[in-house]
């Protein structure tokens, strides 16, 4: 669990970056409509939880850096008992200071109010503030039928000669580089997720039908991580279907002789693990498979060898492509007039966080496979194989921290040698 003290020093890094004479404004979010009356769960916003560590909607983190002060309030919902007969209660305000480690903290009524005394010309009760930083996300939404990017309209219209600026790269660049209590989470995460892999491969077996090895997945994932969920939705899918990257409809019975594709993952305290691994579904690697099988192998320990700092996400994509330009053709796993694209055709990896996909700027942002890796960085390494004309995919996918001379695989504990996978599957048999 994160401290409050690291929450505080999150926002202390995060004003450092600010402009002089500026102000922030973050917003927890709303549920969005799912159908009629009916809403999704509520998903916090990443970058608000970063900076606070509450995770409830309506609530609102406001930064101020002015002359030389820094001042910080967080707004939270007042108590409603009708609201919560009927959604469950809410944080008090000494909770929200506890859990936040702000000490301003206001009732959400009175943001509005706080924000006009800071911001309006003949008032300013902080001193001139010539900038609002708001999380430009693209999706968050703050209110029944307001978005943060009508809020913004909405604010250069109010707040005449104050310059809007996007708040969402600034905290996306200090979630990068991960604690040591976020690597925690992470583990914990992994933990839960290879417990659900388990849980998956003590059922599987040919004629099983896929989505039941997700629902073991996540059963066994809630009953370790207390309720918390996945990271993103399971990919459960077995024989042709592994040649689809993201599979969406696990329902097909799983075919004998063929191969069990997952990619999942737990997550804890939002932070996201990311696995894939690979398995036969009858317990044995036909010849073709574990010629294949052991190349992505190679590929994701090469990967595992080079990434460290210095190192971009681009140099490792291209020295999985440049091994197997080398390797499919002596192996026999091209066919005439088939390429490398043809058959792998993804990165090879991304970073990960409060995001199971963590983004660098912004979510449709590719640069950062151009950055070098910095120590405390956390990425995927999952270089894959497809071969539709053989009926079978493969990817084996880890989670790497970036450390000072290397990095450490999170996810070494989960088999992947072909012949621990094998002598696994056969305990079960």
């Amino acid at each position: 669990m994160i401290k409050a003290s690291e929450f505080s020093d999150r926002r202390e890094r995060l004003i450092n970056l600010m402009e002089p004479q500026s102000a922030m404004v973050l917003f927890s979010g709303v549920p969005k409509i799912k159908s009629a009356d009916e809403e999704y769960p509520f998903e916090v916003s990443r970058n608000f939880y970063y900076l606070t560590g509450i995770d409830q909607p309506d609530s609102i983190l406001l930064l101020i850096n002015v002359d030389g002060e820094r001042k910080e309030f967080l707004f939270v919902s007042p108590f409603d008992e009708r609201k919560e007969k009927w959604y469950g209660r809410r944080l008090t305000l000494p909770e929200a200071e506890a859990v936040s480690g702000i000490h301003n903290v206001l009732h959400n009524s009175s943001f509005q109010g706080k924000l006009d005394a800071a911001l309006i010309d003949g008032i300013a009760e902080f001193g001139n503030v010539e900038t609002l930083y708001l999380d430009m996300d693209r999706e968050l939404k703050i209110a029944e039928d307001t978005y943060v990017k009508d809020y913004a309209r909405t604010s250069a219209a109010a707040y005449r000669g104050v310059k809007i600026l996007d708040a969402y790269p600034l905290v996306t660049t200090l979630r990068q580089r991960k604690s040591a209590g976020e690597v925690s989470e992470f583990r914990a995460a992994i933990r839960s997720t290879h417990l659900g892999i388990n849980a998956a491969l003590a059922i599987m077996a040919p004629g099983r039908r896929e989505y039941e090895l997700a629902n073991a997945f996540l059963k066994a994932v809630n009953d370790d991580n207390g309720y918390q969920g996945l990271a993103f939705p399971t990919i459960m899918a077995s024989g042709a279907h592994t040649t689809c990257l993201h599979y969406p409809t696990p329902v097909d019975v799983i075919p004998d002789g063929g191969l069990v594709l997952m990619d999942l993952g737990a997550r804890n305290g939002y932070y996201c693990a990311d696995v894939s691994r690979t398995y036969p579904a009858n317990g044995k690697f036909t010849p073709v498979q574990l010629s294949a099988y052991r190349l992505v192998l190679m590929a994701n320990k090469m990967v595992i060898d080079l990434a460290r700092p210095g190192v971009s996400i681009k140099d490792l994509q291209q020295a999985v492509i440049s091994l197997y330009e080398r390797e499919l053709p002596r192996l026999g796993l091209l066919a005439q007039g088939e390429r490398v694209s043809d058959v792998y055709f993804h990165s090879v990896s991304h970073y990960i966080g409060l995001d199971t996909h963590d983004p660098y700027l912004h979510p449709e942002d590719r640069s950062y496979r151009e950055i070098p890796l910095e120590p405390g960085v956390v990425i995927s390494d999952e270089p894959g194989l497809y071969f539709s004309r053989l009926g079978f995919g493969i990817r084996i996918e880890d989670d790497l921290l970036i450390t000072e001379h290397g990095c450490e695989v999170l996810t070494r504990d989960i088999p992947k040698e072909p012949e621990a996978i094998e002598r696994l599957l056969s305990l079960g048999k």
